[in-house]
């Protein structure tokens, strides 16, 4: 199901194709001018931004977690702290978060981190057979299957997502 060149190898590639996992990439030409690195991926590749899934870092009691939400919606914060067991959540320094995880901002993947931090994957993930985050690069998505997410970075499941909708 992978195709994997060298141009678009990345260390979350590498760990789809050592663990055995199906994943279809999804190159696209970015825009740097992009206000929204998820919503670009999404409108350029014809998805709905409901199944393309952000990686954001965040700071939880002093350690760098990972939370992955759609691009349609805003990570909750609260939400996000309480499935860490933690009492409160802020985001991470973007230098941190590039460090921990070997990835330039608006390319963070949840795979194939230089570090691994506990993560945290919104639940409305589970309502679809595949979905997309990063892969390690601006203008690069994997699609795979939400369960291989969950199994590769052992992320816990939980309601960190709040969508535009509802925010209206």
């Amino acid at each position: 199901m992978a195709k994997k060149t060298a141009s678009q190898g990345t260390p979350a590639t590498a760990a789809l194709t050592a663990a055995g996992v199906p994943f279809v990439l999804h190159p696209y030409a970015h825009d740097p001018a992009a206000a929204s690195y998820g919503l670009e991926a999404a409108e350029v590749l014809g998805i709905e931004p409901m199944r393309v899934f952000k990686t954001l870092m965040v700071e939880a009691e002093g350690r760098l977690a990972v939370a992955v939400v759609p691009v349609s919606g805003n990570l909750d914060l609260k939400s996000v702290a309480s499935a860490l067991g933690a009492k409160k959540a802020a985001m991470a320094d973007p230098k941190a978060a590039e460090r921990r995880t070997g990835y330039v901002l608006g390319g963070i993947s949840p795979l194939g981190q230089r570090q691994t931090s506990p993560t945290v994957l919104d639940e409305s993930a589970l309502a679809f057979d595949t979905i997309l985050v990063s892969g390690g690069r601006r203008g690069l998505d994997i699609e795979l299957s939400p369960t291989d997410l969950i199994r590769l970075t052992n992320a816990a499941v939980a309601a960190i997502g709040t969508s535009h909708a509802a925010q209206g």
